[in-house]
């Protein structure tokens, strides 16, 4: 159980590192940086956080610490996914909006082209 504590701690960190390369060679954006910063931060402490797993795991009757920890974890990531479908689902109509508005641009140019010949 300890070994898998220890193994968690590791991807933590290592998730940690890759949000900071990817912030630094601009592959993500600052603002979606913070959330994973924090959810593998929150694994981190967590993974480190034995006796708060501990009371959590009675707390909640769950069998096994590594579980608790894994059911957190997962519950904030799936919650950061579904924070995530909704920015892209915002962006994807505001791409449609823009898509429109530029035809409708165009099509004005045209005409006025067309009114000037």
């Amino acid at each position: 159980m300890t070994a898998l504590l220890h193994v968690t701690t590791i991807l933590s960190a290592i998730l940690i590192v890759l949000i900071l390369i990817s912030v630094r060679s601009a592959h993500i954006r600052v603002e979606y940086s913070v959330s994973w910063l924090l959810a593998a931060g929150g694994m981190l402490v967590l993974s480190r956080a034995r006796p708060f797993l501990d009371f959590l795991t009675r707390r909640f009757g769950i069998p096994d610490t590594p579980l608790t920890l894994f059911l957190i974890a997962g519950s904030v990531f799936l919650i950061m996914f579904f924070r995530f479908s909704i920015i892209m689902s915002h962006l994807r109509d505001d791409n449609i909006a823009l898509a429109q508005r530029v035809a409708i641009l165009e099509f004005h140019i045209q005409s006025l082209k067309a009114h000037e010949e």
